[in-house]
């Protein structure tokens, strides 16, 4: 290509630019153009409403019904992980105090001599027994291992 065509092109570009623009600015200050893209807003908007209330109606959700609920529970599903991670604490918790009083327990047992001359010792044995039925109610002890739910994001 010479420089000719070059600026040949550039000129035909330009004023089809020109063009364009002046057009433009003549649908946009004709109040009939402007009337008709109003109405047609507002035609669309009203379908927009008619077709939500109607999916409403048939019990079907709309998109933003979706997304609201998918928010929902992705903040449901976090507190949940914050729940299960403070009973994972807890429950850690609980098997250290568990092994204490196993601890204070045998070594209340080994000394039943003592014990029997002396009420504070059986008193003492008395209430960590009381504390361990209280902390472990039953036989078993709850398991240590809890099944998670896991949320992906779509």
């Amino acid at each position: 290509m010479t420089d000719d065509d070059q600026g040949i092109r550039e000129r035909i570009s330009k004023q089809g630019e020109e063009a364009l623009g002046r057009i433009a600015e003549e649908l946009a200050g004709n109040p009939l153009v402007v009337g008709a893209l109003s109405r047609a807003f507002e035609a669309r908007e009203k379908a927009s409403q008619a077709q939500e209330a109607a999916m409403g109606a048939l019990g079907i959700p709309s998109a933003a019904d979706i997304e609201r609920l998918t928010r929902r529970l992705r903040s449901v599903s976090q507190r949940l992980e914050g729940i299960e991670d403070a009973v994972d604490r807890l429950d850690d918790r609980l098997a250290s105090i568990d092994e204490r009083i196993e601890k204070a327990t045998a070594k209340v047992g080994r000394s039943s001599k003592k014990a029997e001359s002396d009420p504070r010792l059986e008193e003492i044995a008395r209430d960590l027994a009381a504390l361990r039925a209280a902390v472990a109610p039953g036989e078993e002890p709850p398991p240590r291992a809890q099944e998670r739910l896991t949320v992906t994001e779509s």
